[in-house]
């Protein structure tokens, strides 16, 4: 497939929606909409048989949401995978991790968004102050077993995608 044209439809300092004109193998034309989207990090806080979780109002759902603590840098901050996985954890959670371990690398929705995000695993984890960002301000935390995760996926009241890949990362690496 080759790019023969593209035109930004949208932006924000979050996101860009871009439309491209493209050449099929075949020779067919076609056209695909984008979103480019900064990567993020999202992490499993384990401890004592089981998990910090998150929950907010996530406004395109028109609902709240429980899920593991997760995001991007703010505008105009960088770092490594690793620092931005310690920061989303400690913004949203206010716990520290004294240990730390990659999980994998996945790409969120490839045949829509650029966006990818690696999996980490927090250990060893200590409470402190969170420094929540102003759409967090309705954010709720709640430390929950494992058999009480599992209840809540089987139950649809944990639906998150990126989560649930994640926990499947966990889940295949213990086997």
């Amino acid at each position: 497939m080759r790019t023969t044209g593209s035109r930004e439809v949208y932006r924000s300092p979050w996101i860009r929606v871009r439309e491209d004109a493209v050449e099929r193998a075949d020779g067919s034309a076609g056209v695909y909409g984008v979103v480019e989207k900064a990567d993020f990090a999202l992490v499993l806080p384990a401890e004592r048989g089981g998990f910090w979780l998150v929950e907010q109002y996530r406004y395109p759902l028109g609902r709240r949401a429980w899920e593991f603590p997760q995001g991007t840098w703010t505008a105009g901050s960088r770092g490594s995978a690793e620092e931005l996985a310690r920061a989303e954890l400690a913004e949203e959670t206010g716990l520290r991790a004294g240990s730390l371990r990659h999980l994998g690398h996945l790409d969120l929705a490839p045949g829509l968004s650029t966006q990818e995000f690696d999996v980490w695993l927090a250990t060893d984890l200590t409470p402190g102050p969170t420094a929540r960002e102003a759409t967090e301000a309705d954010m709720r935390q709640a430390f929950v077993t494992e058999g009480e995760l599992r209840a809540m996926v089987a139950g649809g009241r944990f639906t998150d995608g990126p989560s649930l890949a994640a926990y499947a990362l966990l889940l295949l690496e213990s086997r």
